[in-house]
């Protein structure tokens, strides 16, 4: 996905967001550009080792209760799952933010980034009916599988056009926004939402995720606050953060509507495949996703004065990340980190870190990087300790996930 042919101008109309540094885009913004994080102990039942079992607890960064619209439907929110309510939070401030009420529900579409992402409710629900399968809910039925967010979504906004999930691991988001391009541009919709799903991990996950030296943190067990560090020298593993994220794509002059100002213009973007079932990156696929999505745009290297790097914290693909953007030539641009502030949201993650590389655009400012004392490289432009003014004019955001998929898209300045 993603050639060198030049697409018609698209651009992203609306953002909607919940993670556990705020809801909504305004408390997110401000929680971001000042670096306030919400690391800690997990708490949220289902996330911790059963009792009794020796393990150093999971660290992450928890959302509060998604604050929903009252014009939700109840009977939709008895079953709902945290997942869904946060799509629906997001959602619904999507959709305000690009004034969607009039437009023809037959020609916006919905794309929700990510599988398997509600396991951590779908393990509570096992274990409370272990011993008495019998009486299981029948909204079980449909509510174990990815579509069931799809179906709550569509229904309680009347979304007509084409729905579907996308699943690509931690590059669930970003895939789902390429998709939502695509659509688009290919006529299926005259609007497209791509959502971010909020990854529910029970401890199952949890420590699937440790055990492949892929989740810390043993090192910062009791600083939490000290252990979500993309690139630096002292990482471990990636700390989870809470998050989901809506965007609304379009195609420009489409359907102007009053109150509507573009966030940005969807220049480029690319899907490459390494064909590897493991976890480990790939330095030649990363480079060919950047290079695809530059291509793309029609933009040059030097061009690019901001990247938003995927970033985990984890020991190899921060690594092989830095050699990408070096080899790409993009060793001068603005370069912060994202995750240090919001944590790892997984099938969030892509949506979360465009949404943030849109709103430092338009406050003209980029955010601190935490927790960044010892950079792998410090020859790069990092943004550190503190925000930096800077008026990006074509920023790359980049997103990578397990099975070899590389995501790299570029939006510049409406």
């Amino acid at each position: 996905m993603g050639s060198t042919e030049r697409p018609g101008p698209l651009l992203i109309s609306g953002i909607g967001v919940v993670s556990a540094i705020g809801q909504g885009q305004a408390a997110f913004t401000d929680a971001l550009l000042h670096g306030r994080h919400r690391f800690g102990v997990m708490r949220r039942p289902g996330r911790q080792m059963p009792e009794g079992a020796c393990a150093t607890p999971f660290l992450g960064a928890e959302i509060d209760e998604p604050a929903l619209s009252c014009t939700i439907e109840p009977r939709l929110l008895r079953t709902a799952s945290l997942s869904g309510r946060a799509a629906l939070a997001a959602l619904d401030e999507a959709w305000r933010d690009a004034c969607l009420f009039d437009i023809d529900p037959d020609r916006i579409a919905l794309v929700i980034g990510g599988s398997n992402f509600q396991q951590r409710e779908l393990t509570l629900l096992h274990d409370a009916y272990r011993d008495r399968v019998p009486f299981l809910r029948p909204s079980y039925a449909v509510s174990f599988m990815d579509s069931d967010v799809c179906g709550l979504c569509s229904a309680a906004f009347g979304i007509h056009g084409v729905t579907r999930t996308v699943g690509g691991a931690s590059a669930s988001g970003q895939l789902a926004v390429i998709e939502a391009i695509e659509t688009v541009r290919a006529g299926r919709a005259d609007v497209c939402i791509a959502i971010g799903a909020l990854m529910d991990l029970g401890y199952w996950e949890c420590q699937g995720f440790r055990a492949t030296g892929a989740m810390g943190s043993y090192h910062y067990a009791h600083e939490p606050e000290r252990a979500c560090r993309p690139f630096d020298e002292d990482r471990d593993g990636f700390i989870f953060g809470e998050a989901c994220g809506a965007i609304v794509v379009e195609r420009d002059g489409a359907a102007p509507r009053a109150g509507v100002t573009p966030y940005a213009r969807l220049a480029g973007w690319a899907v490459r495949i390494d064909g590897n079932r493991d976890p480990n990156p790939s330095l030649d696929g990363e480079v060919s996703a950047i290079r695809g999505a530059l291509a793309c745009a029609g933009l040059h290297p030097g061009e690019i004065d901001y990247v938003n790097p995927h970033g985990t914290g984890s020991a190899l693909g921060d690594m092989v990340e830095l050699q990408a953007l070096r080899v790409c030539g993009l060793g001068g641009a603005h370069l912060n980190t994202t995750k240090s502030v919001t944590g790892h949201g997984l099938t969030a993650a892509g949506a979360i870190e465009l949404i943030a590389v849109l709103v430092q655009m338009r406050a003209a400012q980029l955010h601190p990087s935490l927790n960044l004392e010892r950079p792998m490289d410090a020859d790069f432009n990092w943004v550190r300790d503190s925000s930096r003014p800077h008026e990006i004019r074509h920023a790359l955001n980049l997103s990578m996930g397990f099975g070899g998929i590389n995501t790299a898209v570029c939006v510049s300045n409406y």
